[in-house]
């Protein structure tokens, strides 16, 4: 659900973008997606201040705190752990964020997607 708060409204002003109107776009656009889900976006402004955006799949660690209803990663990974996510999870995950990744087999994303859950402090079943 965009808004013209911070941190949206002050950069897209700031580069004369008429800032209603992209969040009315945006929120069409995500009318569908879950409520809160976070949504990254690549804005081009143009220098007649139209603009155009390319929406991206939420990050990795939304879908592990997702799949392990998590509210937040460990404050110390690798020494605590608040969870433990199966292969067919990480599977899961890597194949529904396989297009933005920057691989080309399932094997090499399932491999980031494990390390992302490590960052986090969950561990990976074997």
């Amino acid at each position: 659900q965009a808004n013209p708060a911070p941190p949206v409204g002050p950069i897209l002003g700031a580069n004369g973008v008429n800032i209603a109107e992209f969040c009315k776009q945006f929120n069409d656009k995500t009318s569908d997606k879950e409520p809160g889900m976070p949504i990254p976006c690549i804005i081009t402004v143009y220098t007649d201040r139209s603009f155009d955006f390319i929406m991206k799949l939420p990050p990795v660690s939304y879908y592990i705190k997702k799949a392990l209803k998590l509210k937040s990663g460990s404050k110390k990974p690798g020494r605590d752990f608040v969870g433990t996510i199966s292969k067919e999870q990480v599977k899961q995950i890597a194949e529904s964020k396989m297009p933005d990744l920057n691989c080309s087999t399932i094997e090499s994303a399932m491999n980031i997607v494990a390390g992302q859950c490590r960052s986090m402090g969950v561990k990976v079943e074997e």
